[in-house]
């Protein structure tokens, strides 16, 4: 059953492979491929082929049990299937012949037979004889796969007869030709089949394989394969071919010609290439290994089939390739990415073209390593090059290998960087030109398409440079340029009328007439019109302005961040939390002081003698002072030592205060500078600003020696400095003493220092009560408009500088308190910071005493504002409006600035307002001296405000004159002794118009009606005002009361009767009519000699307006108000809100608002109403103003330098000017009469002479001209030094003769040169405008001025030539005309100023500034002269023109072409009118002091 179901086996065959073998010597280098032949039949797989066989063994291979001692080899079996299924095994032998390694001689065997007889035999046998497979299989069989020959015997079935057809090797083809065929011959003999296999075609001789196909043709059914062992081409059909030979039932197979077979083979080997490439390529890291893959793969039918084919060498070749070129890709993309980031890298490294435009690559590269960022951008390699370090790998590091950019595509990059940023600029460039060209075509407007505008710049150069794109990218950015600029312009326009929208009350909603009104009175406007194409726009900016204004908050403020209520809050949150931290760390626990620390300051020793003295008095540092035991720490100094401002203030010791001690004029100068030189100092820096306020006392020492002659004058000039410096004196008490100090002295200083720290302390006490916080005595609020160009700080600095300021009650984030002395007692004021939006809700329901209104006079909208609040004020309430803007010199130069400074002060003059300017640049004006007046006129008008107020309010009192709010104890009982601080009573500012020599200080007969605080304050004990003011503050002429008696004073300087004059002129321009009078007889019980009244308004008034006098009523300490009705009215009607009723004590009259009171107010107003009520008339709309005023427009009395009219009186940074009140007694009984018949008839003015301001004397200083000049040397010398100093070293110093330099370095320069007139400028350390004071000091102190007086006239007329060429001739003869002399120095100084001018890019000083600071220098004008005012101008622009045309004057050059001159016009005639017409502001340079000072005698001992 078994044997029945076993399956049959198939058929097995024994085919004998055979050829040329044998030596070298026979067969040559090489066999003829039997070995290779078999290899691929048996194992046909690429990996298990071996194309290297050897037939050379040694014995021991030889006789192993793979050779076995035998001459042929047992290859294995291989199993095959025929076309028709049919399996048989095919045993393959080879017939060869193995040489002896040694002998190299066939190795001897069993058979002994030659190896044609031994190849044909048909049985062969060898025990266990094992498989081949290769050489290296000899000796090391275990390694290999054992396979022994079956039974160890076989018969061979068929002969396989190989013939090499390649060129072999050392062997001949026909001796191989002729072994074949002996061959053949014994096999045929057989009777086996045979097939001739020619192998080696790939190396294909083709007449060799010709020869052997002619062979097997000669041959019965020898058939020959063309076969290649190495390409596997033909192997298995030469074998198949045979076993069809020897089994005939077999399908025969086709025999193909070596070329179509390999074409075949190699097909197949292609196509499983590609399949493998394929496998291959889904490996995307080049990071993978083979191993790793090919496990992958392996069961893979595409990767078996080409490993198969082609092995796995090549399968891993393939593999390797791919990875290379994966890893080539990654670092060409890496480099991409590198050489696509380098540009970045270079625009950051290398942005600036004009450092890199001229540069090779290489130069580049050293700029680029020695950027700070390169590290950022580049790293630098330890090996290279980049791209056979891990460096690839780091994916996540974008920074450029450095090695990297030696390549050529780098320099390329870098090459089209700079091309690119030369493009790039002239690309601006284009855009940039475009941008002017479409800045210049005025038709395009807000909201204009681009389509509309194109046509208009085709032909545009640069339009045509530039893409499509950037066209309109520059015409868009142009468009929202001019869009935001015109909705800016319409807002500014909305607030330049605001009469328009701030006539109708809060929380209203506007009416349709209303909005008619604003639209057709806007409609006129071209602001309006320019935003016509964004109607939408401009209709929602203007409810939303209506919106802001009927509802305004600082939230919803058109200025956002800018408006001022917030600036305000933040500043004073700051301020004044800074202000009250200093001073409790100052003065923290003063009021208990045990120990006092005290400077001492003194020249030659004096401060040490002093220090020795008090320590005398001392036990043990300790001194006792009025039952008390003080600790003292005295630090003596010396004036002269280079230390003092150091030693003065440091962490270990702050003083109390500082005694300054002297005995000679000279030792008092030094103090006195030196007192300057450490307030200056300490107040530049605000944390400091205390120190500035540091008590000082003057000490006068003992002339121990004898009784000295000059101790009256060192005491008498001694008080003069403690007064100027505020601070007290201690002189030397009567009597004979033999030290230079007193006890008493001492003691007296001590005691002055310990009540200025209590003071100091009582003011800024930490913690107040909370009535103190909540009382003020004056309630102000200064208003402010949101955006104005400047600081909140510049307009709060009056108040935040001065130590009297404080905080004020919790909660009132915008407000401040100011403690200042005014009138006879210290009053507490409270100012409030407001916006005009925030204040109007306080101007109708709180009460305020006064406005401060503060406007920009570089913004219209902040006068309109200004306008618009101040027409709706109580005109009982008094107003001090503030122009702000940078300097004076925005005067002269801007029309603008100049128009809107006149406006607010022709309102001022209007509404009898107070009048005044801030600028930047200028420190005086940041003094709360500025509104001293202000509020002075606040106080004395508080009853009468808040009568009215109440009134308002609908609250009856009986008592007009009693005050709404409590009094504050310090209010009614106290008088404090001391006030604040130098805000009450400053100095004169710089530049001041009275001048140092004249003293404003009463004598010391006066001195008994005044008080005398230690800080040098005085203010009067009875109520009869002191202040030299008043006559410009009051408005009204005072009755006619008793003369005041003339007190004589002895040593004190008055003013000049030429300087009073100069001083009234200011205040009006022609005297003023006497106004009749009320009498007023004074009650019998007062002494006739001790009352005068006092004016409170000498200043023009409407004839329907009240005249108040007052009157001292010495029994009750205060001032008594006296009205006279004066109403002049056909009518009868009362007009201007006055009643004709007169009461006794005070006049009554109903109050009225300020536009009622202006034309400029009310004709503003007035004209809106017309452009909507054409029908109305004037009478109707002004019918409260028709009363007319006679007079002659005259300026603002808080400023009367700002006055349209005799201007010239002082610079703009001068305070109110102050005059003698005995002289103001006499002015105020001169009558003058009007006409020209009068003015005919007056006499000629007698020549101005300057006063002498040296206090030294000089032999050069003040000489005439004439002598101090030679032939050989006609230039001045000093002047000469002046000049090549200032053109050496300050020709470019910004404000050159304009800033003024330290008049003490002033006067030191001429003293130093009196001594020495071989002194170098340089030696003396002094700076370019104290040189340049010196050098027009100089000038001024000439006996007759450079320019005679002889020809002023002759140059006015000149200058009124209209044709230009012909007046500068005519100047240049006028100029021959000089004196030799004169001559020769004007050319000198004006050559000098054309080079000043030259530089006006950096010095900012024109030929028009230098003629404003150098004319009145040069031509010494005659103030007293009136008719030389008006001409001030006209000589101004003759020494302007002499600068400009220097060269023409002087040099024979050509004359320059220089902007027209504006003409002269004559001043208009005066008409009788209500309100004079608004008259341009004209405001001269600051004059020097000695051009204005009356001529006094020197100061023999140079004190001030």
């Amino acid at each position: 059953m078994m044997a029945k179901n076993k399956e049959p086996r198939p058929p097995s065959y024994a085919v004998s492979v055979v050829g040329l073998s044998g030596t070298e010597k026979d067969k040559g280098n090489c066999g003829v491929g039997k070995s290779c032949l078999c290899n691929r039949f048996v194992r046909s797989k690429a990996d298990e082929y071996y194309p290297e066989h050897t037939s050379v063994l040694s014995t021991i291979d030889f006789g192993g049990r793979v050779v076995n001692n035998d001459h042929f080899l047992y290859w294995g079996d291989v199993t095959q299937s025929g076309e028709d299924g049919i399996e048989c095994r095919i045993h393959v032998i080879e017939q060869t012949e193995f040489i002896d390694d040694q002998t190299f001689l066939p190795h001897r065997s069993t058979n002994l037979q030659p190896y044609i007889k031994r190849a044909a035999a048909s049985k062969l046998q060898s025990a266990e004889k094992l498989m081949y497979i290769c050489t290296d299989q000899l000796g090391l069989e275990q390694d290999f796969e054992q396979k022994q020959m079956p039974e160890g015997k076989l018969s061979i079935d068929g002969f396989l007869l190989c013939i090499d057809v390649s060129q072999g090797c050392n062997r001949k083809f026909d001796d191989q030709l002729k072994f074949v065929n002996n061959l053949y011959i014994q096999l045929s003999k057989s009777k086996k089949p045979i097939i001739i296999a020619a192998t080696k075609c790939d190396e294909c001789v083709d007449h060799y394989l010709r020869e052997v196909q002619a062979f097997a043709s000669n041959k019965k059914n020898l058939v020959v394969v063309e076969t290649s062992a190495r390409f596997n081409v033909n192997v298995e059909t030469c074998f198949t071919a045979l076993v069809q030979m020897m089994d005939k039932t077999r399908g025969k197979p086709k025999i193909i010609p070596y070329l179509d077979a390999y074409k075949t083979q190699r097909q197949l080997v292609v196509t499983a290439t590609d399949k493998f490439e394929k496998l291959v390529q889904t490996v995307r890291d080049y990071h993978a290994t083979w191993k790793t893959v090919s496990n992958k793969l392996k069961n893979h039918p595409d990767y078996e089939e080409y490993i198969n084919l082609e092995g796995t060498k090549k399968a891993k070749n393939t593999f390797s390739k791919h990875i290379e070129q994966l890893k080539q890709e990654h670092i060409r993309k890496r480099k991409e990415e590198y050489i696509n980031a380098l540009p970045r890298a270079l625009n950051t490294l290398l942005s600036n073209l004009d450092e890199i435009e001229h540069l090779s690559w290489s130069e580049a590269l050293k700029l680029i390593e020695k950027r700070p960022d390169f590290h950022s951008c580049f790293v630098v390699l330890e090996k290279t090059p980049w791209d056979e370090t891990d460096h690839i790998d780091k994916v996540n590091d974008r920074r450029i290998p450095f090695d990297l950019l030696t390549t050529l595509e780098a320099e390329k990059v870098y090459q089209n960087h700079v091309q690119h940023l030369i493009s790039e600029k002239r690309r601006v460039e284009m855009k940039e030109k475009f941008k002017k060209t479409l800045e210049k075509i005025q038709f395009i407007s807000p909201g204009q398409p681009w389509e509309e505008v194109i046509c208009f710049v085709m032909e545009d150069e640069a339009f045509k440079y530039i893409t499509d794109a950037d066209s309109k990218e520059v015409y868009g950015r142009h468009q929202r340029e001019i869009v935001e600029k015109a909705k800016e312009e319409f807002q500014e326009m909305l607030f330049e009328h605001s009469e328009l929208f701030y006539d109708l009350d809060l929380n209203a909603t506007p009416s349709s007439d209303k909005m008619s009104e604003i639209h057709a009175v806007l409609s006129e406007e071209p602001r309006y019109k320019a935003l016509q194409k964004l109607a939408p726009d401009r209709e929602s900016l203007l409810l939303k302005h209506i919106g802001f204004v009927y509802h305004p908050t600082k939230e919803t403020c058109l200025s956002g961040q800018n408006c001022m209520d917030i600036k305000v809050e933040q500043l004073l949150a700051i301020s004044l939390l800074q202000l009250d931290h200093g001073r409790s760390n100052l003065y923290h626990d003063s009021a208990n002081i045990d120990k006092v620390n005290l400077f001492i300051l003194g020249k030659d020793g004096l401060a040490q003698e002093l220090a020795n003295e008090i320590r005398t008095q001392s036990t043990d540092d300790e001194y006792a002072l009025d039952g008390k035991i003080y600790e003292l720490d005295l630090r003596p100094v010396d004036a002269k030592s280079p230390y003092l401002l150091t030693q003065l203030w440091t962490s270990t010791f702050k003083p109390h205060g500082c005694f300054c001690v002297f005995n000679t004029i000279e030792s008092l100068n030094f103090i006195g500078e030196c007192i300057a030189k450490i307030r200056a100092e300490a107040s530049q820096i605000r944390r400091d600003k205390y120190m500035a306020n540091l008590p000082f006392t003057l000490i006068l020492a003992n002339q121990r020696d004898s009784v000295s002659k000059n101790l009256p004058i060192l005491r008498h000039q001694g008080q003069q400095l403690a007064n100027k410096l505020q601070c007290p004196f201690v002189d030397v008490p009567a009597g004979t003493y033999p030290r230079k100090f007193n006890e008493a002295q001492i003691k007296q200083a001590l005691r002055g220092v310990l009540e200025a720290v209590k003071h100091h302390f009582d003011v800024v006490s930490p913690v107040p009560t909370i009535k103190d916080l909540s009382e003020a005595d004056l309630r102000i609020v200064m208003c402010a408009m949101c955006g104005d160009p400047f600081s909140v700080d510049l307009i709060l600095s009056p108040f935040l500088d001065s130590h009297s300021c404080s905080a004020a009650q919790a909660g009132q984030n915008n407000s401040l308190m100011l403690d200042k002395i005014i009138g006879e007692k210290r009053r507490r004021i409270q100012i409030t910071i407001l916006s005009y939006h925030s204040s109007i809700g306080v101007r109708k329901d709180e009460l305020v005493h006064g406005y401060i209104l503060v406007y920009s006079a570089k913004r219209k909208a902040s006068m309109g504002m200004l306008r618009a609040f101040l027409s709706e004020v109580q005109d009982t309430i008094p107003v001090q409006l503030v122009a702000v803007t940078d300097s004076q010199a925005d005067f002269f130069e801007n029309e603008a600035i100049k128009e809107l400074m006149t406006e607010g002060e022709h309102i001022a003059t209007e509404i009898t307002a107070k009048f005044t300017a801030l600028y930047s640049l200028s420190q005086y004006h940041r003094q709360t001296e500025v509104f001293t007046l202000f509020f002075s006129d606040v106080l004395e008008k508080k009853n009468m405000i808040e009568s009215s107020y109440m009134s308002d309010s609908t609250r009856e009192t009986t008592h007009t004159s009693e005050d709404v709010f409590s009094r504050s104890p310090r209010g009614s009982s106290l008088d404090y002794n001391y006030p604040d601080s130098e805000d009450d009573a400053e100095g004169p500012p710089p530049y001041s118009p009275i001048g140092d020599d004249v003293r404003l200080l009463p004598t010391p007969s006066e001195r008994s009606k005044y008080r005398l605080d230690l800080e040098g304050n005085e203010y009067p004990i009875h109520s009869t005002p002191l202040n030299c003011h008043d006559h410009e503050r009051n408005h009204k002429v005072p009755p006619p009361i008793k003369p005041k008696p003339l007190v004589p004073r002895t040593n004190v300087k008055k003013l000049d009767p030429n300087l009073l004059k100069t001083i009234e002129a200011g205040i009006g321009k022609n005297p003023r009519k006497q106004p009749s009078r009320v009498p007023a007889a004074p009650p019998e019980d007062i002494d006739q000699s001790d009352n005068y009244a006092e004016p409170i308004d000498t200043i023009f008034k409407h004839k329907g307006f009240t005249d108040i006098y007052a009157v001292p009523d010495d029994s009750q300490n205060r001032v008594i108000k006296v009205r006279n009705s004066i109403v002049i009215n056909a009518q009868g009607d009362e007009e201007n809100g006055f009643s004709d009723r007169m009461s006794k004590s005070h006049g009554e009259r109903r109050p009225s608002k300020y536009k009622y009171k202006s034309k400029t107010l009310f004709s503003k107003a007035k004209s809106y109403y017309r452009r909507t009520h054409s029908d109305a008339s004037d009478d109707e709309a002004f019918t409260t103003s028709k009363t007319k005023r006679k007079g002659r427009h005259r300026g603002s009395e808080e400023d009367p330098l700002l006055s349209p009219v005799e201007t010239w009186k002082g610079g703009i940074d001068n305070p109110a000017i102050t005059s003698d009140q005995e002289l103001d007694d006499k002015k105020m009984k001169k009558k003058t009469h009007k006409g020209k018949e009068d003015k005919k008839q007056k006499k000629k003015a007698k020549a101005f002479n300057p006063p002498i301001r040296r206090n030294w004397e000089s032999n050069y200083f003040g000489m005439p001209l004439q002598d101090l000049v030679t032939l050989e040397k006609p230039i001045p010398l000093f002047v000469e030094k002046c000049v090549q100093f200032i053109e050496d070293t300050g020709l470019c110093t910004e404000g050159l003769y304009r800033v003024s330099g330290n008049k003490t370095d002033q006067d030191n320069i001429q003293k130093q040169f009196d001594q020495d007139h071989d002194i170098s400028l340089e030696s003396m350390e002094v700076t370019v405008n104290a040189v340049a004071g010196a050098l027009k000091a100089f000038f001024a102190d000439l006996p007759d001025p450079l320019i005679p007086y002889s020809l002023h006239q002759e140059l006015l007329e000149t200058s009124k030539i209209l044709d230009r060429t012909e007046r500068l001739h005519e100047l240049k003869e006028i100029v021959k005309k000089f004196h030799p002399v004169n001559y020769d120095v004007f050319k000198y100084v004006i050559t000098h100023l054309n080079r000043v001018s030259q530089q006006y890019k950096t010095n900012f000083m024109t030929a028009d500034n230098l003629s404003i600071c150098f004319w009145p220098t040069l031509m010494r004008p005659d103030f007293e002269n009136r008719e030389f005012l008006s001409t001030t101008k006209i000589h101004q622009s003759v020494i302007e023109t002499f600068i400009q045309q220097c060269q023409f004057f002087f040099y024979n050059g050509e004359i320059v072409e220089t902007p027209n001159p504006v003409a002269c016009q004559p001043p208009p005639s005066n008409t009788v009118q209500m309100v004079e017409p608004m008259v341009p502001l004209q405001l001269p340079p600051p004059l020097q002091p000695q051009l204005i000072q009356p001529q006094l005698p020197a100061d023999p001992l140079g004190i001030i």
